[in-house]
């Protein structure tokens, strides 16, 4: 019984533990990190490459990690691949969760900076809408606070829309 119990700690110890609030805020620090910091995005990357499709937040969160590496990759495949890969889970991950502000959040901060020659756009109006017809609505404070701090600080949205978020 020991043996047992030794084991399934071992096997939780190395298994990373997502979702609770901890994990979560560091997932979104990592992310604000990563548009500028290479290190913060290969950190991101590898500590979301365990999650699969049965958290889609997460998942989605990987899929934004992925097209970021797209940024710090050297050779044009690589980036295409990174690009590609992250899309599908991105997209993946809303499909599965189609009212997470959180996740619409990250496509459109994805399309807003996605060069315009990978065709990666076209729900940029469609999620700016969502998210801010649904900003009040998110119960954790965490998501909301990171949410609407990004955007106000972000040029896609004007003063107006700026403004809907207090």
């Amino acid at each position: 019984m020991k043996l047992l119990l030794a084991i399934l700690f071992l096997f939780y110890a190395e298994t990373p533990v997502f979702e609770n609030r901890a994990d979560i805020k560091k997932i979104r620090q990592l992310y604000k990190r990563s548009a500028t910091d290479g290190k913060a995005c290969r950190e991101l990357f590898a500590l979301l490459s365990p999650v699969d499709a049965k958290r889609p937040l997460l998942l989605g969160y990987k899929g934004s990690s992925s097209m970021m590496m797209a940024k710090y990759a050297g050779n044009p495949f690589s980036k295409l691949s990174y690009f590609k890969k992250g899309k599908q889970m991105l997209e993946r991950a809303i499909q599965l969760d189609r009212m997470n502000v959180e996740l619409r959040f990250l496509r459109f901060m994805t399309q807003a900076n996605a060069p315009s020659f990978l065709g990666y756009n076209a729900d940029v109006e469609t999620d700016k809408g969502y998210i801010l017809n649904n900003i009040s609505s998110l119960k954790e404070a965490g998501s909301r606070e990171f949410i609407t701090t990004a955007l106000k600080k972000s040029k896609y949205l004007n003063a107006e829309e700026k403004g809907r978020m207090d």
